[in-house]
């Protein structure tokens, strides 16, 4: 076995010695995300089907350790990210998806950001097992807690009381696209590929395994997406 080979393997055991804890309290994260998402489509069957199938398929590919390994080309983890990124851009260019686009209820995919506070938590405890930089935690530079903690707040005087304007509404949501971007620049640059940046003792391969791997595949997606269907709704508000 070679050394590159030994390195997988043992990752892989460090993987399965996880504190089960840490395991949970992302799924029960990922479910709390999706029921939100589903929530704000009106419980739209269509989006149920797809999106929950998505989330099977990626964990069970997962599961399988396909994405551990990082020295083929193209990289497997391609076929994690592509999709959901290909998905997203064709519900903004065709009539149809922003049809759907115009049917989400932004209070709800507000609340969805609350999310990122146990995901903060969760990478903390991954850094602490050694299984993702610190850069990537709120110890290092992501600040992407900011938005979960601020989510509440801008649910209730946005969409409860609407003491919030539409431009203040379009600021906050920039800042929480800002974060995200930072944290998802962190976690690619730290990923052992060959373009890795930083974590070179301790890298990001927490992602490539079951269920952490529902944190690109499926949350920072979801997240992602609903920054942007309130960036689209509140510019169309305003230009009303």
């Amino acid at each position: 076995m070679d050394e590159s080979h030994l390195k997988q393997r043992v990752i892989f055991v460090k993987m399965l010695n996880l504190p089960a804890y840490i395991g949970i309290c992302f799924s029960i994260t990922t479910l709390f995300c999706l029921l939100l998402f589903f929530k704000a489509s009106n419980f739209n069957k269509g989006v149920i089907a797809v999106v929950i199938t998505w989330t099977i398929l990626q964990g069970a590919i997962a599961f399988t350790g396909f994405y551990s390994n990082t020295n083929v080309l193209p990289p497997r983890f391609l076929f994690a990210i592509l999709p959901a990124v290909i998905a997203i851009g064709t519900l903004f260019i065709t009539s149809g998806g922003k049809r759907f686009i115009n049917t989400l209820e932004l209070k709800w995919l507000t609340l969805l950001h609350l999310v990122r506070v146990p995901v903060e938590l969760v990478l903390f405890w991954l850094f602490l097992n050694h299984t993702l930089p610190k850069v990537m935690t709120f110890e290092g530079w992501n600040l992407d807690f900011i938005s979960g903690i601020l989510a509440l707040f801008v649910y209730y005087f946005g969409y409860v009381t609407k003491k919030l304007g539409a431009g203040i509404l379009l600021i906050l949501n920039l800042v929480g696209l800002c974060l995200l971007i930072n944290i998802v620049t962190l976690a690619v640059l730290s990923t052992p590929f060959p373009f890795q940046k930083f974590g070179f003792e301790q890298p990001n391969i927490a992602v490539f395994y079951f269920p952490f791997i529902w944190l690109p595949t499926v949350v920072v997606p979801l997240v992602f997406f609903s920054h942007l269907v309130c960036i689209r709704q509140i510019i169309l508000r305003i230009k009303k």
